[in-house]
């Protein structure tokens, strides 16, 4: 296994924005591809560990850049400054997270047939986002993801297979949100599974982003578990 990585450029509109991808250089030819979507801090190292532990799985791994190059908060009032626009217009969201995705399919180890997107936190919202749009998928995943669904869609179909992965006491995710996004999947025809874990709050992924008094605390068994989860859905996804 020889995992390669690097940066690269790429535009939505003229606004830069800059990628990290990650690859097995030992597997010959193009194999299945994944956007992995970074929480309200911005395009960090969690993100790009995680491009690589995925690429160590076989896949083409693109950490995408929501905010702009170079650009990263560095306190929650700077993260929910740059997350914030974005929360108030949701095509905002679609917008970019499509720009990621054509970077992705010109990349020459991706195949474009067989594409996956997740992402944690806000990322989770931005994976479910793209999927509403109608965009040929395999499959999205959010971790401890926020959501709901934009207002302005309507009579809309979710084309990829749906994994959501949650904390049962998250605060920022009532259990009023996730009946709705249940309904909405359903709705939406879409193939879904919700999974809750007890004892678990927002974040439960992320070492770093142990804070109980703001509801995110990193919770080993659901972290762990999660990724067994994560490993069994690509493989189902990819080989159908």
């Amino acid at each position: 296994m020889s995992i390669v990585s690097n940066t690269i450029n790429y535009l939505d509109g003229e606004v830069l924005l800059e990628g990290f991808f990650a690859f097995d250089d030992a597997i010959q030819g193009q194999r299945p591809a994944i956007l992995i979507h970074h929480a309200w801090t911005g395009r960090d190292e969690f993100v790009i560990e995680k491009a690589k532990q995925i690429a160590e799985l076989g896949y083409l791994a693109f950490a995408v850049d929501m905010y702009g190059k170079g650009v990263l908060g560095s306190s929650k009032e700077e993260n929910a400054q740059l997350m914030q626009p974005f929360m108030e217009n949701r095509q905002l969201i679609s917008q970019r997270t499509k720009a990621a995705l054509n970077a992705l399919k010109l990349m020459p180890w991706a195949d474009d047939k067989k594409i996956a997107a997740l992402g944690f936190c806000f990322g989770g919202l931005c994976a479910l986002d793209l999927a509403r749009t109608g965009v040929d998928l395999k499959g999205v995943i959010s971790f401890h993801g926020l959501l709901s669904a934009p207002k302005q869609l309507v009579d809309y179909v979710i084309k990829a297979k749906v994994l959501a992965l949650h904390g049962h006491d998250d605060p920022m995710v009532t259990v009023e949100n996730v009946q709705a996004f249940q309904s909405e999947m359903t709705q939406a025809g879409a193939d879904w599974q919700f999974h809750t874990f007890g004892q678990t709050m927002h974040a439960f992924t992320n070492p770093l982003a142990n804070d109980p008094d703001f509801g995110t605390v990193y919770q080993l068994a659901a972290d762990q578990r999660s990724w067994r989860l994560l490993v069994s859905f690509l493989s189902e996804i990819f080989t159908q």
